[in-house]
This record gives structure tokens, C-alpha cells and sequence, in this order.
């Protein structure tokens, strides 16, 4: 009878993985709250079993074996409130807290320092805490309130659709600190165990924060909007490349039409002038925006990448076809040069890379028009185990402060002007393909991005 409620909710922690990764995909939200949900129905699944048991020795094996992923559990709530809030820094700490459950796991399977036996209760066998126990209490406490932090952190500057849904994820967090009530009959004290109640509540309402309020996910409302816009954008290109062509043939009828006296002037002189530049900044100013599209779509796509299309390209080529296809403004390509341009190849997405490039044009040029000063500089170099790209611009730069943050998922200095994705995109990119960014900056002075690929054999003609 006592075992009836934890198969049931092992079931339905099952349920509600497999309902989040049918619903969103394998993302890395998707991947690591199913991960949460399988390590949980595990526990619980462990312990139904043990609750039927009435052999003694079959009951110490089940002890040890479902006490196994109970000592991941709690990090993988952990790893799930990082990729939430895209916390793409807080990552190496979910690792480390990992790998000391890691070690958790090898005293509990080797010795009686963590679970030193159990305990004979009136619904059945429990685990018994040994001499280290208390530091997987501890571990517990630490992640559990660290994931907290981060996430409420996280709501004070997201936006609305991402503020709700981190307000469930701390509501759910909340409702998850009651089952820690069951630590209590580890230490012999008797009564049956309520946290699994707690818990499926709690990874209940997180399943709803990440389903139901996907829509308001700001990178798929982008997404969305992305994809809306790109058609009328077209039509817009299309008729301003048409009026190039005609509006010319029409100003010269017009002038020549009031010079001999046949047509009273109507318009302006400036308005003339301006009239003659309006196709062109039209199609500019079109071509800018496709390019922000194409950027916010490939960061909404990011997470499902499909590496079995990444080849081997030529770094300078694409550098080259970047500077090319960005979009300046007048004046601003003037302000770029290419220093040292040692080619190789990196094994990766071309259409990826050129954005990445666009996205550090767009933050230097940002940062010259700050500054009223400064220029941009590019180069490539073969170095040891891995080939790099600098691009330097002499700026504004970046204050001492804010430096640590700039490649967490929107963080942006830009009052009104940014959304904090670019950086983030960058870093996510040169992490798949298995390489890395960093920066260094003086405020007034100078930003670097240094850019390492790991070295591939031959340079591939794009």
C-alpha cells in the first residue's frame, strides 16, 4: 500500500519530461528538465520498490542502488534553473557540483560513509545517513538556494513574457525546499516521507512555466516576428530597386518641365535632392534590418543546430564576405582595417561565423560612434593548438565592471537600444564549434575579442 503513491508519481515525473520535450524539443531547457525528471522518477521508482521488500539484503542493494541519482538530483534541479535563465557562465559550477556528486556516488557505493544501512519504519525499509551524509544536506542546500538566487536575479530584469516564467520557477523552488522534510527520517526519526508530494508539485508548475509561457519566450516572439517581416522587407527592396531606376527619368522631366515654364514648381529644391537619395537609404536601411533578422532567427535556432552540416571554411574568405555583405553606414567601412591575415580553416557553419562577425561590427561601431574616436582593426593568426581571430576596436570600451557579464543572455548597457543577445549568440556559436571567445577591454581605450578555433588539417575552399 505505502509503495502505491511514489510509483504513481514516478510515473508522473516521467510524464512530465516527455510532455515538455514533445512539447519544446530537445533543447537545452527541454534536455536538462528531463534529465530533473528522469533522476527524480528514478528516486521515487527505487523507493516503491523498497517500501514491497521484505528481504533484508535485498533491501540494502535497493538502498544503495536508489540512493544513486538522489545524490544528482539536486544539481540537476541546479542545471536546470542555469539553462533557464541562460546563465552560459554558471555553467562550469553546475559541472563542478556534478562532479563532487560524482564522488558522493563512489563512498556510497563503496563504503557505509553515506548510507550506512537502513532503517526498518512501519511502511518499510529507508536509508540510513552515514558519517558524510551531512555533505550531501549541504551540497543541497548550496544549489538549491544558489539556483534561487540566480533566478530571481534573473525576473528583476527580464522581460515580461521570461518575468512570469521565472516567477513560477522560483514559486516551484519554494514549494521543492518542503521536501527536504524527508532528509528527517534518514536520521531515524518515523514518519512517511511527504516530499515526493512536494516535488511533483513543484516540477509541475515548472513543466507549465516552460510550456505554457513558451510563446512568450522573447526569442520566439523574434522568431516569429522575424519570420512575418521577411516577406513585406522583400517588396519593400523590390519597389525602392524600381523607383532607382525610374525615379531619376521622372526628376528630370520634372525639372525640365518647370525650366521652359510647362509645370509650376510644387516641390521643394531640397526635397528634390532628397528625393534622389531616398531610393538608396531605403534599400540600406532594409538591407540592415534582413541583416538583424537573420541574426535574431540563427540565435533562435541556435540550440538546434544541425553540426552534421558544419564543413571546413576559410576564415579570411569569410571575413572578407562579412565586411562585404554588412551593411555600413557612410563613412563607417572606412574605419576597418585588416591587419596580419594568416588564412586557415575552421571546421564549422559559414552562415553562422559571418554572424558572429556582423555581431562585433555592429558592438565596435556602436562603440566608435560612443566615443566620437577610434577604428577597427582585424586579424588572423596560426597559434599552437589553436588558430585565432582579433578584432580590436579603439573605442569607448567596456567598464571594469560590466566586463564579467557581457556574454551572459541579455545583458545590455544599451538603454533602449539593445537586447543583450549578440554577445551571447557569439559565445554559443564559437562553443559549438568547439572553440571560444574572450575580451579583454581598457574603459576609453580599447576593446579586444580574441577568437581561438581549434587547428583542422587543411584550409577548405567555402
Amino acid at each position: 500500500m505505502y509503495s502505491i503513491l511514489p510509483a504513481v508519481v514516478a510515473s508522473i515525473f516521467l510524464a512530465y519530461g516527455l510532455y515538455v520535450v514533445c512539447t519544446k524539443g530537445f533543447t537545452r531547457i527541454g534536455s536538462s528538465f528531463l534529465v530533473l525528471c528522469i533522476t527524480s522518477a528514478f528516486w521515487q521508482g527505487a523507493w516503491a520498490f523498497l517500501f514491497t521488500l521484505r528481504d533484508p539484503h535485498m533491501a540494502m542493494f535497493v538502498v544503495k542502488f536508489g540512493y544513486l541519482l538522489i545524490l544528482f538530483l539536486p544539481t540537476s534541479l541546479y542545471h536546470f534553473l542555469t539553462e533557464i535563465c541562460e546563465r552560459t557562465t554558471e555553467r562550469k559550477y553546475v559541472y563542478a557540483s556534478y562532479a563532487f556528486a560524482a564522488i558522493l556516488a563512489i563512498f556510497l557505493l563503496g563504503s557505509d560513509l553515506l548510507v550506512s544501512g537502513y532503517y526498518q519504519y512501519f511502511w518499510g525499509y529507508y536509508p540510513k545517513a552515514g558519517l558524510l551524509h551531512p555533505l550531501h544536506v549541504l551540497q543541497t542546500v548550496i544549489v538549491v538556494n544558489r539556483g534561487l538566487y540566480i533566478t530571481y536575479r534573473e525576473q528583476q530584469v527580464a522581460e515580461l513574457g521570461k518575468r512570469i516564467k521565472m516567477r513560477l520557477c522560483i514559486g516551484a523552488i519554494l514549494i521543492y525546499f518542503f521536501a527536504a522534510v524527508d532528509y528527517l527520517c534518514n536520521y531515524g526519526i518515523e514518519f512517511y516521507p511527504p516530499g515526493v508530494l512536494f516535488i511533483a508539485v513543484s516540477l509541475g508548475v515548472m513543466s507549465v512555466a516552460i510550456v505554457r509561457h513558451h510563446l512568450l519566450d522573447p526569442m520566439t516572439v523574434a522568431s516569429t516576428v522575424g519570420h512575418e517581416m521577411r516577406t513585406p522587407l522583400t517588396s519593400i527592396r523590390m519597389l525602392a530597386k524600381g523607383m532607382e531606376q525610374s525615379l531619376p527619368t521622372l526628376l528630370e522631366g520634372y525639372r525640365l518641365a518647370v525650366e521652359h515654364g510647362l509645370l509650376a514648381p510644387s516641390i521643394r529644391p531640397d526635397t528634390v535632392k532628397q528625393l534622389s537619395k531616398a531610393t538608396n537609404s531605403i534599400t540600406q536601411e532594409v538591407d540592415r534590418t534582413t541583416v538583424v533578422i537573420d541574426m535574431m532567427l540563427a540565435s533562435a535556432k541556435l540550440d538546434r543546430i544541425d553540426t552534421d552540416a558544419f564543413a571546413n571554411y576559410s576564415v579570411v574568405q569569410l571575413v572578407d564576405e562579412a565586411l562585404e555583405r554588412y551593411p555600413f553606414e557612410r563613412g563607417e567601412r572606412a574605419k576597418i582595417y585588416l591587419a596580419v591575415m594568416e588564412d586557415y580553416a575552421f571546421f564549422g557553419s559559414d552562415r553562422l561565423f559571418v554572424f558572429v562577425l556582423f555581431n562585433l561590427l555592429k558592438n565596435s561601431l556602436y562603440a566608435l560612434k560612443a566615443a566620437s574616436k577610434g577604428e577597427i582593426s582585424i586579424s588572423t593568426t596560426r597559434a599552437g593548438k589553436f588558430n585565432v581571430l582579433c578584432f580590436t576596436d579603439t573605442g569607448a570600451g567596456i567598464a571594469a565592471n560590466v566586463l564579467p557579464h557581457i556574454f551572459d543572455a541579455h545583458y545590455t548597457t544599451k538603454k533602449g537600444a539593445g537586447s543583450g543577445i549578440g554577445l551571447a549568440f557569439c559565445h554559443q556559436v564559437m562553443a559549438v564549434f568547439g572553440g571560444s571567445i574572450r575580451c579583454e577591454s581598457a574603459a576609453g581605450e580599447y576593446t579586444r575579442f580574441t577568437l581561438e578555433f581549434p587547428v583542422v588539417a587543411v584550409v577548405a575552399q567555402a
